[in-house]
């Protein structure tokens, strides 16, 4: 039962901490689940995290992997309300705030202030979690490369998600990495 309750106000905080996507708490995540609870390991964070990227929906519903890990369906539950209900009933009540504050001056200093924080935020988590992938100088180059692409051209971001994948998997079946 304690770990339930851990798991609830592990992911409560770590959703508050979502300014500009999940992405933004993935530094305190790992502190959290890997450093502070040991509940899983730095590769098995990546691993849930890329599995969020890739399924449908929010990935942030990667969390649901940690709580299962750590509790089974219960603990499952409990991370993925956990996580977003908090933000929800947040969002909604600042939504709604917002709007009524439409004409106040400071309104756009807010909005820069907070754009500045969630590229902070989103940029510290890309750090560490490079730090964790890219283990070797193939998969920096392969990052490298997919950064890149994406940065310059309209490509479909599920292209070199797939293609990256099946590097990663070749390498492994030729274990070269």
């Amino acid at each position: 039962m304690k770990q339930l309750w851990d798991l609830a106000g592990v992911f409560a905080y770590l959703s508050l901490l979502t300014v500009g996507g999940g992405m933004a708490a993935f530094p305190e995540m790992k502190t959290l689940t890997v450093d502070t609870y040991h509940w899983v390991t730095f590769p098995e964070l990546l691993h849930f995290y890329s599995l969020g990227q890739l399924a449908p929906g929010p990935n942030m519903m990667m969390v649901a992997s940690i709580g299962v890990t750590v509790a089974h369906l219960p603990g499952a539950l409990v991370a993925l309300v956990a996580f977003f209900l908090p933000t929800g009933l947040l969002t909604l009540f600042v939504g709604r705030l917002w709007t009524h504050l439409a004409t106040w001056r400071w309104r756009p200093s807010i909005q820069t202030g907070l754009g500045s924080v969630a590229v902070g935020l989103v940029l510290a988590g890309a750090i560490i979690m490079g730090r964790g992938a890219i283990t070797e100088f193939f998969f920096g180059l392969i990052a490298l490369a997919v950064f890149l692409l994406l940065w310059r051209t309209k490509i479909n971001p599920a292209y070199p998600i797939v293609a990256s994948g099946l590097i990663g998997m070749a390498l492994h079946y030729f274990n070269i990495a």
